[in-house]
């Protein structure tokens, strides 16, 4: 085989034991080092019954930043020395991500990187070799898009890739990673019909026909459909709905917000629309119909929790269940589409009529389409057991620092302190909130979608609340502020998976696919939804790690 798999499996373990396999989990979910310093200026109190993590602790997290930074050697870099054969790729796997770490600013790096690519013109590659050239566009993606004068020769190498390469997907990432380093409309052109000139039927490739429409994307952007159309949509009636609406800028934090079961949408004991931040960018800064990439827009299945794997696998998840989700045509879904078991096995024409009318045709909110047809699978909605300054070359936007990015998945908030013991964490907050809704084993959908507008800041929910009235959207109203200080400890209680003692409104009108979607109105003011939570949801502090599910 030769693209990475997406999968993680009992092979991954067996071809390149358990330290090669963390690295791919360590993506899956997010990482990092040290404890935020920037988050316990202050010293916080502790979670009630908290108990520390080993793998945690400052002395823990230390040892394993140096264990990356050593590896960062001229020596490790040479292809004389290690030349891009079957029996090196577990060392070039491990360096290459040890790269998307660390980012390492020495020359000999980008040099190794762009050498490994250059391979990719050349005949006769073996599937070991084709993996390890897969992995350095990957990683070169991301050390071009973060800054495109330094890297310029990785930069020149895509160019090279785009005129001489066979591979469609070499030569479609390389035409990715070139615009979004900055190029301009006028810039992109050129290339788009360079592509489209050497492989006439790229329409007929994945690869090539989602690069493509990013590329005329760029070029012209097209208009954003109504918001509310989105949003007072109901694909499935009496089931949950998840939306994350997020700005094309992925280092920004997306708004996550929840409908429940009879069409309403949850909201706190104070009125506002409850919401988590999340963020959903990709380690590599990579478009989402690469394997690895940002998380796709659109439709995704939400089918209960998996548990979190065991404390081997701490770093990459923390210590709370993962929110489990399936993309079109990814096996194990018990119903992707509704009254209709199994995963989605459809035309393109069936996924968009799990959209409103007036989305179907937009090309943006049909990438998990796209991208399960393309083979990518597992996401995720999951914490992280590491440290935010695991990463390095975060200075992007200062306000997510303490969420870590990953290969796919919604990263959720998890921050523990020197001695290893929790501070901070969404995940509960995110889980109590599906199973009041939804019960223990949830089941509903998640649409994630990207708004127009350069804002800095997340969506506010000014804005949100607009768009439910009338379906409109505008993203100049005043930011919603997303604070990353710590709450104080309260005492613990039993998680209370039953809606709060709030006078029941009446129900919002559920629309299923058949039926047309909702006149974009929302209930007065003066009534409530049918499900009411509490502004913070305490944290369970008594949830153990369970055995990988998956």
């Amino acid at each position: 085989m030769k693209r990475f798999s997406p999968q993680f499996d009992r092979h991954s373990i067996r071809q390149y034991g358990m330290a090669g396999v963390m690295g791919l989990l360590l993506v899956m979910g997010g990482l990092a080092l040290k404890p935020a310093s920037r988050s316990i200026a202050n010293t916080p109190e502790l979670l009630a019954g908290n108990r520390p993590q080993n793998q945690a602790k400052a002395v823990s997290r230390a040892a394993q930043r140096q264990e990356q930074s050593r590896q960062i050697r001229p020596e490790n870099f040479s292809l004389d020395r290690y030349p891009v054969t079957n029996q090196n790729e577990k060392h070039w796997r491990n360096l290459l991500w040890t790269t998307a770490v660390v980012r390492p600013q020495e020359a000999f790096a980008a040099d190794a990187i762009e050498q490994i690519l250059s391979l990719g013109t050349r005949p006769g590659l073996s599937d070991a070799q084709k993996r390890t050239i897969d992995m350095a566009a990957r990683v070169g993606t991301q050390l071009y898009v973060s800054n495109p004068t330094r890297y310029a020769s990785i930069g020149n190498q895509f160019r090279e890739t785009i005129d001489r390469s066979t591979d469609p997907e070499w030569v479609a990432m390389s035409l990715s990673g070139l615009a979004n380093g900055g190029l301009s409309p006028e810039q992109i052109q050129p290339l788009v019909g360079r592509v489209k000139a050497r492989f006439p039927k790229w329409a007929t490739t994945i690869p090539l026909q989602t690069t493509l429409r990013e590329m005329a994307e760029l070029i012209s952007p097209s208009t954003l459909p109504p918001l509310g159309d989105l949003l007072n949509w109901t694909i499935a009636p009496k089931q949950a709905h998840l939306y994350v609406l997020c700005q094309r800028d992925r280092t920004v934090l997306c708004q996550a917000l929840l409908k429940d079961r009879n069409g309403a949408f949850v909201r706190q004991s104070n009125g506002q629309l409850w919401s988590v931040p999340l963020l959903l960018r990709s380690i590599h800064d990579l478009s989402s119909n690469f394997v690895r990439g940002e998380t796709p827009q659109g439709v995704y299945r939400m089918e209960g929790a998996v548990p979190q794997p065991d404390d081997e696998f701490f770093r990459a998840y923390g210590q709370f269940p993962l929110v489990n989700l399936f993309v079109p045509f990814e096996p194990g879904a018990k119903q992707f589409t509704p009254g209709k078991p199994g995963p989605f096995q459809g035309s393109l024409g069936d996924y968009k009529r799990l959209l409103p009318p007036t989305w179907r045709n937009h090309g943006g909110i049909q990438e998990s389409f796209w991208a399960g047809k393309a083979g990518r699978s597992l996401f995720r909605i999951h914490g992280t057991g590491e440290s935010p300054d695991f990463f390095s070359g975060k200075d992007k936007n200062p306000d997510t620092y303490n969420w870590n990015p990953t290969i796919g998945c919604l990263s959720a908030l998890e921050l523990y302190n020197e001695q290893g013991q929790l501070l901070q964490a969404d995940m509960p907050k995110i889980l109590k909130a599906l199973q009041i809704v939804g019960g223990k084993k949830f089941t509903g959908y998640m649409v994630v979608v990207d708004l127009p507008g350069n804002a800095r800041k997340p969506v506010a929910m000014k804005t949100i609340e607009t768009a439910l009235r009338n379906g409109k959207l505008s993203l100049g109203n005043q930011p919603v502020k997303v604070s990353t200080s710590v709450p104080q400890a309260a005492n613990p209680q039993p998680a209370d998976l039953k809606p709060s003692a709030k006078p029941k409104a009446a129900e919002s009108p559920v629309e299923s696919i058949a039926i047309a979607p909702s006149d974009n109105t929302s209930a007065p003011a003066a009534e409530m939804p049918s499900v009411v939570l509490p502004d913070q949801p305490e944290i369970n502090p008594n949830i153990r790690p369970l055995p990988i599910a998956y």
